[in-house]
């Protein structure tokens, strides 16, 4: 699922879009930087000149930001490359991500929590950490797309592993913006794992925007990656509530559903018309209802770009490919709609009611002064109705070909203005086709045309129970048992002497075995075994995945000679521990605040309650009160009163209206 070396467009477009992200990186530090010392400064001198730098870099900051804007509308690299005369659709790119080290963290964790040789995990940890990197560069296909579950999959067994909730253990995780390129710099896990799900909906679209679109199948396909790239964002809304970074905020992944599924509902009526139109009135009744469709849902989706806080990190250009989309097939509703009115007259043999019928669902209501029968009845006014629609399609052309002219990034894309171009003059010739002696009589405004649809289209959730995947880790034993949240002895060795073929306890529980009814005066419990202490090996053998039976062969296959069993007893996992972590806030919002203390487990008030858990990738108002970053720390002192403090994770910026 892997295309780490393929030297396509897409892989260039993210290397530059990589190469962006550094430098708004940098221009965002020089920015906090002058911005502190604005602050801490009276010198007006030396103010003026904070000023000006800050105006160079805020220009600097607009210019990268419109660079990577022009990126992410660089949707020629991810179309099909068949030629083709469709508008072209919106791909999102893949978030960027930082290298990490997973070695000496989850080395120092395994020999710490779960007292065991670390060494014999390095194969497993290079195994996560080349999966890892693998994922940056996944393949445009279901190989890709299952890569990244399996990852995403993976995630899930890493954190239950290593990632306890109530400390760090010093893996930095770093995830750029794909609409602004802000990096996010956590040491929260789930910032990975929400990253990860929104490259896998990333991913789709552009599956969605690969597809050949001139063939059913193609089609067929396009709608259903479309569909399933809105099922991923949208779990990843419902899931990751409180994400930092502006991508995946709740607003913005709101207005991408909706884009994904307008895209998927395009494709549905490029699938009908995919043999050609028939000039015939009930199908024109039913494809101007279908297009109507279209056009409303491109109309929301504009209106979403468009509102706070989403329109000031929206691609300009997205937003208005929106507006020309609606605009674009609302004219082809009144274009149909002409059509049937104008070359189709009533016939003897036609069924009067049913195209009544037909023709009183188009409307909501009709222009004064009109019949829907007496309209298909009188040729005049079929005529008049027919070139009313049509002015009312010559004017949305119009106005899809002005915005399309006023966006750089949309004037340069041919095949738009070819599409847009070529419907307005079908317009125009048909509208001249009519006759034009009566036109000064012709004070009819064309209805709004109601939209029908008998395709249902709508998010499909992820499937990740597809996707097989095996713990890397499985060897540490069963996840139930030896998992972060849990807190063990570190192993003892027991030597057993069977007594008359009796061990003197009894064993119970699945995987791994449990101790109980342990007799208090034979030669296990003078040894040193305790009721609830788990086995976890015999005779140098490891037995964490066996099971009752299993365990209990071992021990008969030795008969009455001595053997050496490992055992662990588990600790009470309620017992205070100090949560390291950092704070930032307004006065240093665009800093890394990595300073982590850590406390002797003695100096804590034994009665002080366990810390509350971090809210995930909290990015509130709450962190915005003081004007310098601080530091936590608990009150050691005896009856001091405890001032409960709600420490937020790490992030590098904090949330503003904007960010330029």
């Amino acid at each position: 699922g892997c295309n780490r070396l393929a030297e396509t467009g897409r892989s260039k477009l993210q290397n530059q879009r990589a190469v962006l992200n550094q430098q708004i990186l940098k221009a965002v530090r020089m920015r906090a930087g002058a911005e502190n010392l604005l602050r801490a400064t009276t010198n007006n001198k030396v103010r003026e000149q904070v000023l000006l730098e800050l105006s160079f870099v805020n220009s600097d900051l607009q210019i990268l930001k419109e660079e990577l804007e022009g990126l992410n509308i660089s949707v020629e690299v991810y179309q099909n490359a068949e030629e083709t005369f469709s508008i072209p659709l919106v791909p999102l790119g893949l978030k960027e991500t930082k290298d990490v080290d997973f070695t000496l963290p989850l080395k120092d964790f395994i020999l710490e929590h779960y007292s065991q040789d670390s060494s014999d995990y390095e194969d497993e940890i290079a195994d996560l950490m080349d999966l890892r990197q693998a994922c940056r560069t996944p393949s445009r296909d279901e190989a890709g797309i299952e890569m990244l579950i399996s990852y995403f999959l993976q995630l899930g067994y890493v954190e239950n592993r290593f990632f306890p909730p109530t400390r760090h253990i010093g893996v930095l995780f770093t995830w750029y913006d794909s609409f602004t390129g802000v990096p996010v710099c956590q040491q929260n896990l789930l910032l990975e794992k929400a990253s990860v799900l929104f490259n896998i909906g990333a991913l789709y679209t552009q599956i969605g925007t690969r597809c050949n679109r001139q063939t059913q199948s193609g089609l067929e396909n396009a709608v259903d990656a479309f569909q399933k790239a809105a099922g991923v964002l949208s779990y990843l809304k419902e899931t990751f509530t409180h994400t930092p970074s502006y991508d995946m905020s709740p607003a913005m992944l709101n207005v991408l559903v909706k884009m994904m599924l307008a895209q998927a509902r395009e494709c549905v009526f490029e699938q009908l018309g995919l043999s050609g139109i028939r000039n015939e009135f009930f199908t024109l009744v039913k494809m101007t209802q279908e297009v109507t469709k279209v056009g409303e849902v491109y109309m929301l989706v504009n209106t979403a770009m468009n509102q706070e806080p989403v329109k000031e990190n929206i691609p300009y250009s997205w937003s208005k490919l929106a507006q020309i989309k609606s605009d674009h097939y609302k004219a082809l509703a009144h274009y149909f709609t002409a059509t049937l009115l104008c070359d189709h007259e009533l016939q003897p043999s036609d069924d009067e009611d049913q195209q009544e019928k037909a023709l009183s669902q188009l409307y909501d209501y009709v222009p004064e002064g009109l019949v829907v029968r007496a309209v298909l009845k009188d040729k005049v006014q079929r005529k008049q109705l027919g070139k009313a629609h049509l002015r009312r399609a010559i004017v949305y052309h119009e106005e899809a070909l002005r915005v399309c002219g006023l966006c750089k990034k949309l004037r340069n894309i041919e095949i738009l203005q070819e599409v847009l171009t070529a419907a307005h003059k079908r317009s125009l010739l048909k509208y001249a086709q009519q006759e034009t002696e009566d036109d000064f009589l012709s004070l009819i405004q064309a209805p709004d045309i109601v939209s029908k649809t008998e395709h249902k289209i709508e998010t499909i959730a992820p499937q990740f129970s597809k996707v097989k995947v095996k713990d890397f880790f499985h060897k540490l034993g069963p996840l139930t048992v030896f998992s972060a949240k849990q807190r063990w002895t570190a192993p003892r060795t027991i030597c057993l002497h069977p007594e008359a073929g009796e061990l003197g306890f009894s064993l119970k529980g699945g995987s791994p075995v449990q101790v109980y009814c342990l007799d208090p005066v034979c030669s296990a419990a003078s040894s040193g075994l305790k009721e609830g202490d788990y086995i976890v090996s015999v005779g140098g053998m490891d037995c964490k995945w066996l099971g009752v039976n299993e365990v209990l062969e071992k021990l008969k296959s030795v008969g009455k000679q001595p053997v050496e069993l490992e055992v662990i007893s588990c600790q009470d996992t309620g017992a205070s521990l100090h949560s390291k972590s950092a704070t930032y806030s307004m006065g240093m919002q665009k800093t890394y605040s990595l300073i982590c203390l850590a406390m002797d487990e003695d100096k804590i008030d034994q009665t002080k309650k366990a810390p509350l858990k971090l809210p995930f990738l909290s990015w509130g108002t709450k962190n915005r009160q003081k004007a310098a970053s601080t530091l936590c720390l608990p009150s050691a002192v005896a009856g001091s009163s405890q001032i409960k403090k709600k420490l937020s994770p790490f992030t590098l910026l904090n949330t503003e209206s904007s960010l330029y």
